[in-house]
């Protein structure tokens, strides 16, 4: 069985772990590693790997424009422009 330092990972995750929460942290992790390692026991070979268990297509939405900018209703206030852009004072020389 493997050595799992909890106060460790308390400090690099920034936590504060009581007593009980260090001990059930522990026990999870234990369950975790157990179960991954159950994992990686299994024969794999001659399996090709996944992006998904299903063969799904994801359904999207079409491409289409639905909204537009009416460019010179929000440039009313600004307080300089120039071929509908924005003029702003220069900051770097």
């Amino acid at each position: 069985m493997r050595d799992i330092n909890i106060d460790h990972l308390a400090r690099l995750a920034r936590l504060k772990l009581s007593d009980a929460e260090r001990e059930q942290a522990e026990i999870d992790l234990r369950r975790i590693i157990d179960m991954v390692d159950q994992m990686q026991s299994v024969d794999t070979e001659g399996i090709a790997p996944l992006a998904h268990p299903l063969d799904a297509n994801q359904r999207l939405r079409a491409d289409v424009v639905t909204e537009t900018v009416d460019r010179q209703h929000y440039q009313q206030g600004a307080p300089a422009i120039q071929d509908g852009l924005y003029l702003v004072p220069r900051v770097v020389e």
